[in-house]
């Protein structure tokens, strides 16, 4: 499996403009140079995306980005994808891959242009894929920040092009599982997907609509009143149910921070939850939000302790 790999990038290092002479990647041009090509020549012409170029042609994606755009486009060098596990590169440039292939390589192209100093300001950037990668922030123990996309170092920034800019990152992003495979893939919510499944909800939160879900684990689930989910997952009782899940989901992409910010949510179900706080811990509902942020590629999903009803 391909794997993004987290890193460090001191933000003093990160250019507020256009520069290529200061860059490894790109030290042989000049910024005004540079502004002249498209974002594939000017890959092609740095000498160190030659990878990267030949996954773009492999993909079909050719006339994509040497369209008009704007594009931004978070660019892995030819090391970053030396970095992958053997043979997933080779696996990945044969025919019957094209898709899967196109899929990475979109996730890592966003429309229009976002510069380093748009970048810093941002949670997420809205992919081409049509999922959003997690831009972050952090700051080391020694005061040092960083700036990821999903955990790439990105190491030169503001790279102009005629059609674009690019970033350059040291590692391969991989797309997300939607929020169903995630919850499959925690082990912890078997309950919470059989009621999904029951209510008719899956296509929904498979969907590309962004969703945030507050979601109650199966020791929550086991909190109810004997039989109730029993009852709950009978036929006839379709409606009440999907009424309780719509209960726990939220339109749009919301980080713990966005939650903690805002008094009262709109759910699904139409109704609104409270965020409020009890000692050190956020609660929504009444229910205890036990961890958070955690990313899918529709959206994300933060663990409740006890199952918010109607």
């Amino acid at each position: 499996m391909l794997i993004a790999l987290l890193c460090s990038l001191p933000l003093s290092a990160l250019p507020q403009q256009s520069s290529c002479a200061n860059t490894a990647a790109m030290s042989s041009f000049a910024p005004e140079a540079v502004q002249a090509k498209s974002i594939l020549e000017t890959a092609a012409a740095a000498g160190s995306f030659k990878t990267l170029a030949a996954a773009v042609n492999a993909a079909g994606l050719v006339e994509t980005l040497n369209g008009a755009g704007p594009f931004t486009v978070f660019a892995p060098t030819d090391d970053a994808f030396s970095k992958l596990p053997k043979g997933t590169l080779e696996t990945l440039l044969k025919p019957e891959n094209k898709r899967k292939l196109s899929d990475i390589l979109t996730y890592h192209v966003v429309a229009g242009r976002v510069p380093s100093a748009e970048a810093l300001k941002l949670d997420f950037a809205p992919t081409l894929l049509g999922q959003a990668a997690r831009l972050e922030v952090t700051t080391s123990s020694e005061g040092k920040q960083t700036l990821t996309i999903d955990g790439a170092r990105i190491v030169t920034t503001d790279i102009a092009c005629s059609n674009g800019v690019i970033h350059v990152i040291d590692a391969v992003i991989l797309p997300r599982a939607n929020i169903v495979d995630t919850a499959k893939a925690a082990g912890t919510f078997n309950t919470l997907l059989a009621a999904a499944q029951a209510a008719g909800l899956v296509e929904a939160l498979s969907g590309k609509a962004p969703l945030t879900v507050f979601a109650p684990t199966d020791a929550a689930f086991a909190k109810l009143p004997a039989g109730t989910v029993e009852n709950l997952l009978k036929p006839e009782n379709k409606e009440k149910l999907a009424s309780i899940l719509k209960l726990h989901v939220v339109s749009g992409r919301m980080l713990a921070k966005d939650v903690l910010d805002a008094k009262e949510l709109s759910t699904l179900n139409g109704k609104s939850l409270k965020i409020a706080m009890s000692g050190d811990a956020a609660t929504i509902g009444g229910a205890t939000i036990a961890a958070t942020d955690v990313l899918a590629g529709n959206g994300v999903i933060h663990v409740i302790d006890s199952v918010i009803l109607p």
